[in-house]
């Protein structure tokens, strides 16, 4: 019994939960200075909390506690203990930064431009909730939903989201008018790209197989004059039953025009496929990169 305590324990990173506190106090900034402020409407859980503040003046800070109850018990039983403490905590944040933000002498003039006040809440909350998202946590309600989909089904959490978002906004229509309602969907979808964005990286960068005749050749060009790594990939062809070496590198997307006229310089005949790659983790990307490779 102490042993299991211990290791779920270690399993819990501090990083993790101030990542998680600063998430949801940027996403609890939005929901209060541009929805709540600009009578605009909000999905899941933040959306129904919103209804209940429109027509029972219920504080968005108690009844996202309230609403997440019956959640919770689908999460635990679903999610490990390491995920469901970290939902738990997400959502207590969320409810702790709500009830701050709503006291705090902060005004924020846009003149009640509904588009400036769509365009902020999209970007506050994608980015508290994506940087959430990317850490391990929730901030509670149908992010639990989303999470089990995207770990059983493999869906994105910001299409779930999205998908589960237009109910409840149609939902919000009892206290809003069209021209809100309006603005709410611009902000939903501002809210969802930004949440993948947030969630896959800003690291972007494209993955390049090339099948050639050169691929010494063209592999060393790419090290010398891009000053990119490459990998050999040992293939067969189908039709001819040859052995061939496969080139195999990753670029930032500004270098893969150069790249392209670099291959065909060295082989106009070569074949070239071009990947998206969400993340780019180490050399050349998240961290810097040497001046120059060795050429053995």
């Amino acid at each position: 019994m102490a042993q299991k305590k211990k290791r779920f324990q270690l399993d819990i990173s501090v990083v993790d939960l101030v990542v998680i506190a600063l998430g949801s106090a940027i996403y609890s900034f939005g929901i209060v200075f541009f929805n709540i402020y600009n009578h605009l409407a909000d999905g899941g859980v933040t959306g129904i909390t919103l209804i209940l503040r429109a027509l029972f003046h219920m504080d968005p800070a108690y009844s996202t506690i309230l609403v997440n109850i019956p959640l919770f018990a689908i999460g635990y039983r679903y999610l490990g203990k390491k995920d469901m403490f970290y939902t738990l905590y997400g959502t207590a944040m969320l409810s702790i930064f709500l009830w701050i933000w709503q006291r705090v002498p902060i005004e924020i003039n846009i003149q009640h431009d509904l588009l400036l006040a769509a365009l902020g809440a999209g970007l506050f909350g994608g980015f508290g909730c994506g940087i959430v998202y990317r850490f391990g946590g929730t901030t509670g309600g149908v992010d639990i939903v989303a999470r089990l989909f995207e770990r059983f089904k493999g869906v994105q959490m910001g299409k779930t989201l999205l998908a589960i978002d237009v109910l409840v906004l149609l939902s919000s229509l009892i206290y809003l008018d069209i021209r809100q309602m309006a603005y709410t969907l611009i902000y939903v979808w501002i809210f969802s790209m930004i949440v993948n964005f947030t969630q896959q990286g800003a690291y972007a960068a494209r993955g390049i197989l090339i099948i050639s005749n050169q691929s010494a050749t063209i592999s060393e060009a790419i090290m010398e004059q891009l000053n990119r790594g490459t990998t050999f990939l040992k293939a067969e062809g189908g039709y001819s039953r040859k052995g061939k070496d496969i080139v195999y590198c990753v670029v930032s997307p500004s270098e893969l025009h150069t790249l392209k006229k670099l291959v065909e310089s060295i082989d106009k005949e070569a074949f070239i496929s071009v990947m998206e790659v969400n993340e780019a983790i180490g050399e050349g990307f998240t961290y810097k990169r040497p001046k120059k490779f060795k050429i053995l």
